[in-house]
């Protein structure tokens, strides 16, 4: 019985510290319609700057815009209402996969649309 009861006291001790962590409530991915980005340059060196509205959300997050069909991108800070840019251009055209991605201490989340001027399409994602 000895033995017993110092097993019994680890395993509430250990339940009960079990009890105090709670699960980090996850964060949207970027929503395409909020996303807008301006193109300039001419059409051999276009490039493209991200703006994000406001969202509390995002505050605190570091910001990836990365082209996938270029292999190029950049990476900044949300501003402290969460939002975003405009960020330093990132060379890009229309009809590039551009992703989005949010990066908080806990949780990464990501969008992927083909790049076109201004806001972006809530249907034309990225793909094949």
């Amino acid at each position: 019985m000895r033995v017993l009861r110092p097993t019994l006291l680890l395993t509430g001790f250990v339940l009960a510290l079990g009890g105090c962590v709670t699960p980090s409530i996850p964060i949207p991915p970027p929503d395409p319609a909020r996303m807008e980005f301006t193109l300039t340059g001419d059409a051999a060196n276009k490039s493209a700057s991200f703006v994000y509205p406001p969202d509390i959300n995002y505050e605190g997050s570091i910001v990836f815009i990365y082209n996938r069909d270029r292999g190029v991108g950049i990476i900044e800070a949300a501003h402290p209402d969460g939002s975003v840019g405009p960020t330093a251009p990132v060379r890009a055209n229309v009809g590039e996969q551009m992703v989005v991605s949010f990066q908080r201490e806990d949780q990464t989340v990501s969008t992927c649309v083909r790049l076109r001027e201004g806001a972006q399409s809530s249907i034309d994602y990225c793909g094949p």
